[in-house]
């Protein structure tokens, strides 16, 4: 899945987002609205990353996004 695709399918992605990184606030996601960039620097502010670290974690939980929406659809 690529972040345009995240982007898109954000509301039913939310969900995974908040489970794989509880400090960020409902108001966050409502804000990031599947911007990686957006992401990428709440995760900095939040968890003290540095943004390579953040910028990783970001892509990795995106290549897994697919699969979570796959298990969506399936349900």
């Amino acid at each position: 899945m690529n972040w345009d695709q995240v982007e898109g399918n954000w509301k039913q992605l939310k969900g995974s987002v908040k489970e794989k990184w509880g400090k960020l606030t409902d108001d966050d996601l409502e804000k990031i609205a599947g911007n990686r960039e957006k992401l990428v620097g709440r995760l900095q502010e939040c968890y003290g990353l540095h943004k390579q670290l953040a910028e990783l974690q970001c892509d990795e939980w995106c290549n897994a996004a697919e699969m979570i929406m796959n298990k969506k659809a399936a349900a």
